[in-house]
């Protein structure tokens, strides 16, 4: 059934199906190289069952034997004709007399009206845009060691040349006809072959008064349009942004299915991302940050099915909270354990603050220094003195922690640093930190330590100190961090600071029992091709892009470094749900934020992002301008029409995507994909679980 579907859409001729006198709408009266304007009669429309906005037309060269060429059109708007004036006096003069002249030429009713005149006022104008024009071409090739000819059907997005008016006749495109039209690629691809996935079904208007009585005329779409490359859906609330998002996560997974590797190498490869078939070499792996948990788990707006379910051997699902009975993985990291990693949140939750202590403490430097875990013979080396500092560091830090009630790992209430024999440790001389000592003696001291840095009784330990270490024994990055554990701005002064205390607000993402990453566990599950849902509907907005930033960030630098070491990256595609709230506005200029790093190097590294919002205006220009596909639904206001003019033909579609019927337009979007050199009006099928062939 596939090689049929296959072979059917390769041998549509348009020239032999096209040119359908029953399918005759006009001729036309003005062309160029972007517009035409053909001449229409109430009886041809009625004929060919309308003509709805959008409404792909075929205008065929009649000028001379021998060549093969039709224009490609869209029905826009009504043209006026030199007539028309003439035309609506006389109908201005029958409404005064009363005269009924309804009814169309060719389907007389009894009125007044003659033959003629009826005949007359049945015509109007229609406007066109010229999308492009279908034409047969010939080659020489050689079967055999005999040269035989051989005809090929291409489209261009232009038009070459165009001759009068006169020499063309205009036809409805639909049937076969119309699918060769909506499935045309701009590269070696087959439509409808076996690596592509139906998307919908062409739909012009919102009423289907005559479209509801024709067989519906499939949309495909090739995953190698996703792949790798940025996709966009815009529109309003519950105008079916998700289930077109969930339509290409079930392209895009079935598509991973038929990689050539499962596996990853982890040596130079020089091989095409897809196979000459066009699978993807390696596993696709999909991230999918589900703000509204509609992804993770079962929902009633899909027969209660959801992503997990339909896939659920290949899911790894991650929660904000507790959710271990229900099957989901605890999105926390250990705080204690992962030093890094839970600094680089706190720092991200801080940065929005201006106090020059939290600016401070945000600027310490907390990476662990080069062979820090490897014996030193030399006790005076400069890696040495490195390793002595971090130590110091990484025990205050975790006495800030212990004093924000970050809750302590079993077994790990021991901290190990040294102080200074014969000065500094003469202060606290019960405590011997360099012989291991809780973290609350290690607090009690660095206390102790701070406060004597201000008292004249031991300011000559810390002199006598600098004089034989030749530095201070608390060095910037060691100050920032008392300032936050003492909450004072410097020794002998009140506690006044929150210090500590403003770590509170991240106690929901740590766990004492993590030992590894959540990022680096998520990041080998993608790189096997598996699909990673990061399940954020219960978390605060603060904490969602915490951990959407974090995620992104390790995935990108990942890739990034493979690329540089020449080392082979799968494709990995991100899923952003309420996109506006993760990206960059409008006005920000910042192209080091790792979402616009996405949308401008992500091709590179084989990283493709799908991202949903309402309006266009609420995502920065540097990753609209680098979308390559286009999903718009319905859209409210000239604000967001007048952004969405900058981008390919949509200004064809203005008019109509102001327009809405709840109960009818879902799914009803306006589609540019890669591959297809035009605009598409589908509307997209609905996401089941067993959706058959």
């Amino acid at each position: 059934m596939l090689e049929e579907r296959i072979k059917g859409i390769a041998s549509i001729d348009i020239f032999d199906k096209g040119r359908n006198e029953d399918l005759f709408v006009g001729r036309p009266f003005y062309l160029d190289y972007e517009k035409a304007r053909i001449l229409i009669s109430d009886a041809w429309k009625h004929r060919v069952k309308g003509i709805p906005q959008g409404t792909f037309l075929l205008a065929f060269y009649d000028g001379e034997d021998g060549v093969s060429e039709a224009l490609l059109l869209r029905a826009l708007i009504p043209s006026k004709l030199p007539t028309d004036n003439d035309v609506v006096s006389s109908m201005i003069e029958y409404y005064k007399e009363g005269t009924d002249i309804s009814g169309r030429a060719g389907n007389p009713k009894e009125s007044k009206l003659d033959d003629f005149t009826r005949y007359e006022f049945s015509f109007s104008g229609l406007e066109c845009r010229v999308l492009g024009a279908f034409y047969k071409t010939k080659e020489t090739i050689t079967v055999d060691g005999d040269e035989e000819a051989k005809e090929g059907l291409e489209f261009g997005a232009d038009l070459e040349n165009f001759y009068s008016a006169n020499n063309y006749s205009v036809y409805k495109a639909t049937g076969d006809v119309l699918k060769k039209i909506v499935n045309q690629r701009d590269s070696e691809l087959i439509a409808g072959n076996e690596n592509e996935f139906r998307i919908g079904h062409v739909r012009y208007s919102s009423s289907r008064r005559f479209q509801s009585t024709e067989a519906p005329v499939e949309v495909f779409i090739s995953p190698q349009d996703f792949i790798g490359k940025r996709t966009a859906l815009f529109g309003m609330t519950r105008t079916g942004k998700s289930n077109t998002v969930k339509k290409i996560i079930e392209a895009t997974a079935e598509i991973s299915s038929k990689a050539h590797s499962k596996e990853l190498p982890e040596t130079k490869n020089e091989q095409s991302p897809f196979t000459d078939e066009g699978a993807p070499q390696y596993s696709v792996g999909q991230i999918i940050f589900d703000v509204n948990g509609e992804y993770a788990n079962p929902n009633l707006q899909d027969d209660g099915t959801a992503i997990f379910e339909l896939y659920e051997n290949n899911v790894d699902r991650y929660s904000i909270v507790d959710k271990t009975d229900m099957g989901f993985k605890v999105l926390k990291i250990n705080f204690y354990k992962e030093i890094q990693a839970g600094f680089k949140l706190i720092s991200s939750g801080l940065s929005d603050q201006s106090s020059n202590y939290i600016k401070s403490f945000l600027a310490i430097d907390l990476v662990e220094p080069e062979n820090y875990k490897k014996p030193l013979k030399d006790k005076t080396s400069d890696e040495r003195n490195a390793a002595i500092a971090y130590d110091k560091k990484i025990a205050i830090y975790k006495c800030c922690l212990v004093g924000a009630r970050f809750k302590l790992p079993p077994a790990s209430n021991t901290v190990k640093f040294y102080g200074d024999a014969d000065t500094i440790n003469e202060i606290v001389p019960t405590i011997k930190p360099h012989n291991g000592i809780t973290i609350e003696q290690a607090t009690h001291w660095f206390q102790e330590v701070f406060e004597a840095m201000g008292n004249k009784e031991h300011q000559g330990k810390f002199d006598k100190y600098k004089e034989k270490k030749d530095k201070d024994f608390f060095d910037e990055d060691m100050v920032a961090l008392l300032t936050f554990l003492t909450r004072k701005s410097g020794p002998g002064q009140k506690a006044t600071y929150s210090g500590f205390r403003l770590l509170r607000q991240f106690i929901d993402l740590h766990t004492e029992l993590s030992e590894t990453s959540f990022e680096e566990e998520i990041l080998k599950a993608l790189r096997k091709g598996r699909i990673v849902i990061i399940d954020l509907a219960q978390g605060d907005e603060k904490i969602r892009n915490l951990y959407s930033d974090k995620i992104t960030k390790k995935i990108f630098d990942d890739s990034m470094r493979r690329f540089t070491k020449t080392l082979p990256n799968n494709h990995i595609q991100f899923y952003f749900e309420e996109a506006h709230n993760l990206f960059p506005k409008k006005e920000e200029k910042d192209l080091s934020d790792v979402y616009n790093r996405l949308a401008k190097e992500g091709a590179k590294l084989h990283l493709g992002m799908t991202y949903a919002t309402q309006e266009v205006s609420s995502i920065s220009s540097n990753i609209l301008k680098n979308t390559q596909n286009w999903f718009i639904a319905h859209l409210n206001n000239e604000d967001e029409l007048k952004e969405l003019r900058k981008y390919y033909d949509f200004s064809d579609f203005i008019s109509s995507l102001l327009r809405f019927s709840a109960g009818n337009d879902k799914g009803f979007v306006r589609m540019k994909t890669y591959t297809n050199p035009f605009v598409v009006p589908v509307q997209i099928d609905r996401f089941l679980a067993n959706r058959g062939s």
